[in-house]
């Protein structure tokens, strides 16, 4: 962990309209987080995370405010810049995996690769060394229907490190894991932070993910209202 800033956001609103009229979803929200980071994201359901997390990875843009991710201001860039952008730089994993269900695993995580423009031998070489990594060789040719939910999460994951990217965004991703799964996915976050210095924010409910980030910040009425006050979210795995 450094002193760069990886994630520099300034003041961003985010408004949405539904029946009942205009509400915030974000309101002056402004924080900061460090290149080598890994910080969790608490707030009851509703209370915006998975939208900051869409807006930090280019999903999404706010209204107001600014946000920069490794050194770029992401309201700036033109739409093909940001999804550029996007598949170099940011990492993906979900609370539901979003494979491909017509395509095997090594198929799955190769996906970026191609989509970056990188050859496929280049890539299957790339999304076997991933997949031997997170223990799934023997799961190489297999499609998702015919893994455990701890696999194709683990699956998503290496499909989210294909590109080796900055800063990866994580939503609630141990909602649909056992505590055997939850405490290996922690353990895999944890080893690619430190071995290749991977910034992490992730939005959880889970007291015992949250509890292994350097930091927690607090989403709460549309605004960053903490950094420092200890966890309170009760969930478990």
């Amino acid at each position: 962990m450094n002193n760069e800033l990886m994630v520099n956001v300034k003041n961003i609103c985010k408004r949405f309209n539904d029946d009942a009229g205009v509400f915030d979803v974000l309101k002056d929200a402004s924080f900061s987080v460090r290149s080598g980071e890994m910080v969790a994201l608490v707030g009851t359901s509703g209370a915006g995370k998975t939208t900051l997390l869409q807006i930090l990875g280019g999903l999404d843009r706010c209204d107001s405010g600014s946000v920069v991710v490794g050194g770029k201001e992401l309201d700036k860039l033109s739409t093909s810049e940001l999804a550029q952008f996007r598949n170099c730089h940011i990492g993906f994993v979900f609370q539901f995996h979003h494979l491909l269900p017509d395509f095997t695993a090594v198929e799955n995580v190769l996906m970026p690769g191609l989509i970056g423009g990188k050859s496929r031998a280049d890539c299957m070489k790339r999304a076997s060394e991933l997949l031997g990594i997170f223990g799934l060789s023997r799961r190489h040719g297999h499609y998702p229907t015919e893994l455990s939910g701890g696999e194709r999460q683990r699956v998503a994951l290496a499909r989210a490190m294909f590109n080796e990217p900055a800063l990866v965004l994580a939503d609630e991703p141990t909602g649909n894991l056992d505590k055997a799964n939850g405490e290996r996915l922690l353990e895999l976050f944890e080893r690619a932070n430190k071995e290749l210095n991977q910034t992490f924010l992730i939005a959880t409910h889970n007291s015992k993910l949250s509890s292994g980030m350097n930091r927690v910040l607090y989403l709460d009425n549309a605004e960053i209202v903490s950094t420092d006050k200890p966890v309170t979210v009760a969930d478990e795995w």
